[in-house]
């Protein structure tokens, strides 16, 4: 077998592993308020399983790996299992999605275990709109947890913005401003459709372009052309002489779906090759029944044989993605 390429030319060489379906905050557009049917721990992947897949996917191309939740700092033992990933001969790129609500405790362990750059959901500066949004009290530990992991060096600080029409689009500016002060790397993101409480509405999608306009309108960017190893689907700009960037992730208005590489392995075992198709193969399955590597193998070329060329957002067959976001990982 040869590295993972899909049936339409795409090199697959990142994935997303989520370790759990837990998290210590209730944000309105990821789960309802009373939570979720949190999976029984058995049915989560123990870490050594994950090590296992990771291994094998890195011996099939998988060069970046992101550890997404639910909130990934809340599982006992995050750190000695960051560090046995970053380990992995043939991995160049380790990364974490994380709420930030407890990054300023864990920054210095992160660094340390190998963790090169973290990524934060933030989508509100003002305390009573962050509390409405994720219905806990922790502006400030978030803020703090975004200046402690600048401190030790953990580079870029990404922090990631779901733009809502009506709700949080007053924002935009301040969070775009940051980046003027301090060298995060703001972007904003189309509010996307998955099934939770209050229940996707395209309305209220604010396009790419509506929120560069909002920016450009304040004050204008420019286009960042060099690259480092974290480079994604996002558009980079900056202010002109400021110290962070500005990106635009459009997956609602102009999807990246012709160079999508991902694929994403769920907290309960399942590899899922689109963020909004509900096809999965359950993995944890396999390695259950003593199955062998060249077997787990087998899956993932299964998986990445069976990519979508796209998502159909915008066509009137589309149907919103039946798992919330704390299953299937950020």
């Amino acid at each position: 077998m040869s590295g993972l390429i899909d049936p339409y030319k795409r090199r697959i060489d990142y994935l997303r592993i989520s370790v759990t379906d837990r998290c210590n905050l209730r944000c309105v557009y990821c789960m309802p308020a009373e939570g979720i049917a949190l999976k029984e721990p058995r049915e989560i992947l123990r870490y050594e399983e994950l090590l296992r897949i990771a291994r094998i996917a890195v011996r099939r191309g998988i060069t970046r790996i992101r550890i997404t939740g639910g909130e990934p700092l809340v599982r006992r033992g995050i750190i000695e299992f960051l560090g046995e990933l970053s380990r992995m001969d043939g991995l160049e790129d380790l990364s974490l999605t994380t709420n930030g609500v407890l990054l300023k405790d864990y920054a210095t362990r992160l660094k340390e275990a190998g963790l090169k750059r973290v990524n934060v959901s933030l989508d509100s500066l003002r305390r009573e709109r962050f509390l409405r949004i994720t219905r806990g009290d922790h502006l400030q530990r978030v803020l703090d947890g975004l200046e402690e992991a600048e401190r030790i060096g953990l580079k870029p600080v990404k922090v990631n913005v779901v733009v809502i029409k009506g709700f949080n689009d007053d924002e935009v500016v301040d969070f775009a401003l940051l980046t003027k002060e301090k060298p995060y790397h703001v972007r904003f993101i189309e509010y996307m459709p998955f099934d939770v409480e209050a229940g996707w509405q395209k309305e209220k999608c604010m396009t790419t372009r509506e929120i560069m306009d909002l920016i450009t309108h304040h004050e204008p960017l420019e286009p960042v052309n060099t690259g480092y190893t974290g480079a994604g689907p996002a558009r980079r700009f900056r202010f002109r002489g400021a110290p962070g960037e500005v990106g635009f992730i459009s997956p609602v208005s102009e999807h990246f779906c012709s160079s999508c590489n991902r694929l994403r392995l769920t907290a309960d075992g399942k590899l899922r090759t689109c963020l909004f198709s509900d096809d999965e193969i359950d993995i944890r399955e396999a390695l259950r029944e003593g199955k062998s590597d060249e077997d787990i193998e087998r899956l993932l070329f299964m998986a990445v044989k069976g990519k979508p060329m796209g998502h159909r957002i915008n066509d009137n067959l589309f149907k919103k993605c039946s798992r919330t976001m704390s299953f299937i990982g950020g």
